[in-house]
């Protein structure tokens, strides 16, 4: 009984507090259903005067854009007709200039008409004149107008001439000693040494019985050396000396250094012979690296391909006129660089051009063609920049490709006339004046002219009766260019016509 009050008891607390649960469920939903409702009013209330507010600020807008787009209105229309105004303005214009133009017209159809009859009397006169000319002076018009062209283009002729000299009196004025200032600055800057060479090379024995050991048993040993070296070995009655004969001065070069280590060593016979002349090869060929090596750091020049430097220390044994073409070439580069900075040239390219301008010459005993030739075959092999190629192609004729190649030619003449450069044989430099000499002679009014300066001056006395001073200077230039068409000449030549009168009394 007691259980089933207890249980009784429990079910009606249980439900007692779900009852209690519920209705405080109840009692918070309904305060938040009511703090909803007065969040909704004035979220609305917010909402409708936000929405006023927009109407009215977009109702001013409107009204100001109307406000816009009829003062827009009222400007275009004023603008319309100030344009307007313009157009009739300029049609106005327009038909008064096309009146003034009608009677512009009608002016110069007047004017036409009377200058075409006009040009009828001149004609007429001038027709009466012509006939009345050629009365008078028994010429027909067409001998009349050959004289007077005749006598113009000798007028014209002398003009031209005397002008030319005036001119050219005045570059050389201005030009002559700028040229000489850079020139003179160059060489002063510059100090090289004179090497000169012959086809021969001498070796010096320690005794005339050396000679036969040279020579061997039925001359196997002379025969040997000459094979190994392309060299022929003169042994004559000169005392205690042997003579190495070739044009090729490597090939003698490398005999004679070959020949010196046989007579050292004493021991001569082919073997020995074979294994002296490679020595020697190999020698020559560190000398010819070495000295490359040398002329470009002597010279300034940078860049060049390792082969081309072999190239350019061939020239130490190479050699022109007697002059040591490596010194040669060297000294060339220097002065083209001391030149190029003074003219604001390119001083790099100057001066690897004047370097390898002969670099031709390191390869003539070996490929055909002239040096010039082999030495842009070179040239285009090492891709070499284009003004360096230009100054290698051009150094003996008039360069046309810069002034770098202008300054190289330049710095070429200036070290080939340079005093004890370079050396000729009596016989050629005795034939080389009188070519000169007979090229000025064969010209009208030449006196006497006179080679002086070992052939690097031609002075030609004119006579004053037959040429001007014009007609002197044209004698000058036309000498040059008959010396620059018909004779071969190192260095450059230059020309002095001198024309004087003299007037002389006796006094009794």
């Amino acid at each position: 009984m007691d259980l089933l009050a207890t249980l009784a008891i429990a079910v009606v607390g249980i439900f007692a507090g779900i009852s209690i649960v519920f209705i405080t469920r109840i009692v918070t939903n309904k305060r938040n259903i009511k703090s909803a409702l007065t969040a909704a009013e004035e979220i609305t209330s917010s909402a409708e005067k936000e929405a006023r507010r927009l109407l009215d600020r977009g109702r001013e807008d409107a009204r100001e854009s109307r406000r816009d787009a009829e003062r827009e209105i009222r400007d275009r229309r004023r603008e319309i007709q100030r344009a307007e105004s313009r157009l009739s303005n300029r049609e106005e214009t327009i038909e008064k200039r096309q009146e003034s133009i009608q009677k512009r017209e009608g002016t110069i159809s007047e004017r036409e008409a009377l200058a075409e009859k006009r040009l009828e009397e001149i004609e007429e006169i001038k027709s009466e004149r012509l006939k009345s000319l050629e009365n008078i002076a028994n010429l027909s018009e067409t001998e009349a107008r050959a004289q007077i062209m005749q006598n113009a283009e000798s007028e014209m002729e002398y003009e031209i001439s005397k002008r030319y000299y005036e001119l050219e009196q005045k570059m050389l004025s201005e030009a002559d000693e700028k040229a000489k200032k850079a020139i003179a600055l160059s060489i002063q800057r510059l100090a090289s040494q004179v090497v000169s060479e012959t086809t021969t090379s001498i070796v010096t024995l320690p005794n005339d019985e050396m000679k036969g050991r040279l020579i061997g048993r039925e001359g196997r040993n002379i025969r040997a050396i000459e094979s190994a070296t392309g060299v022929d070995l003169i042994i004559d009655d000169t005392p205690e000396a042997v003579t190495l004969s070739c044009f090729d001065p490597i090939r003698r070069e490398i005999a004679r250094i070959a020949l010196t280590s046989l007579v050292v060593d004493g021991r001569i016979h082919p073997t020995r012979i074979e294994e002296a002349v490679e020595k020697a090869q190999e020698e020559v060929e560190d000398t010819i690296a070495r000295s490359g090596d040398q002329a470009i750091l002597d010279a300034g020049v940078r860049g060049l391909h390792p082969e081309l430097i072999k190239i350019v220390g061939r020239l130490k044994y190479r050699y022109s006129y007697g002059e040591n073409v490596l010194l040669h070439s060297v000294e060339v580069s220097q002065i083209a660089g001391m030149i190029a900075g003074e003219l604001g040239a390119d001083v790099q390219v100057s001066k690897a051009g004047g370097l390898l301008h002969d670099i031709g010459k390191a390869l003539t005993h070996e490929v055909e063609g002239s040096h010039i030739e082999i030495g842009d075959e070179i040239a285009r092999r090492y891709n070499l920049p284009e003004a360096v190629k230009q100054a290698i192609a051009e150094h003996h004729d008039d360069a046309r490709g810069s002034s770098e190649a202008f300054i190289v030619a330049a710095a070429d003449a200036i070290s080939a006339a340079r005093p004890g450069a370079r050396r000729d044989t009596v016989e050629f430099y005795l034939k080389r004046l009188e070519a000169l000499e007979d090229v000025a002679n064969s010209f009208p009014g030449v006196q006497k002219s006179y080679a002086i300066q070992a052939g690097r001056e031609v002075r030609i006395l004119v006579s004053p009766d037959e040429l001007d001073d014009v007609q002197a200077a044209s004698l000058a230039r036309n000498v040059v260019q008959k010396i620059e068409e018909n004779l071969v000449y190192p260095g450059e030549i230059k020309v002095t016509v001198v024309r004087e009168t003299r007037s002389s009394a006796v006094a009794h």
